[in-house]
């Protein structure tokens, strides 16, 4: 015959003994743990990177930034169906005002990061004055040749920047309402 395996023996609860007196809190601390975790991560989901409350407009409770937007967008539309002229230029140069100066209020507040849009926009307007100043390149690289290094030193100082206002933004405590 052959021989068994030994098996391990278990203890049984005797059914005429009352249950414990006191239950595992095991299952309740792991949901817990679980539910935080997930609250966690949902709020880093929401939050887009944004940290805090939006700074404050310069303009009080007015939105002057988001109206030259929104102004500077119809004009450039009127201009686009016009075929161009002053009416494209001054709305898209409008429009650009409110949305840098949106940008550059979150960014240096340390709400979110625009450091690309806004290392752009010197970039772009100095490449624009090369080409009003000098006229076109034959070879459009020439162009990037200063063009590049600008937005590279400009990209790496605003980084810089965003990231102490970051750091200043979430060491200080929220302001009270």
């Amino acid at each position: 015959m052959p021989s068994r395996k030994p098996t391990k023996s278990r203890k049984r609860r005797n059914p005429e003994r009352p249950p414990r007196a006191v239950a595992s809190t095991r299952r309740e601390v792991r949901a817990d743990r679980d539910t935080t975790a997930d609250r966690g991560r949902q709020r880093a989901r929401r939050q887009l990177g944004r940290e805090g409350e939006r700074p404050q407009s310069p303009f009080g409770g007015l939105p002057i930034s988001e109206l030259a937007i929104l102004v500077g967008l119809i004009a450039a539309v009127i201009g686009f169906i016009e075929g161009g002229g002053p009416a494209l230029v001054a709305g898209l140069v409008i429009c650009a005002l409110g949305v840098i100066e949106i940008t550059a209020r979150e960014h240096f507040s340390g709400y979110r990061s625009h450091t690309a849009l806004l290392a752009a926009v010197p970039a772009v307007a100095l490449e624009a004055g090369l080409v009003l100043a000098f006229g076109e390149p034959k070879q459009r690289a020439v162009l990037l040749v200063v063009v590049v290094p600008v937005f590279g030193a400009l990209f790496w100082l605003l980084r810089r920047k965003f990231m102490a206002a970051r750091q200043a933004r979430v060491a200080r405590p929220p302001a009270p309402r």
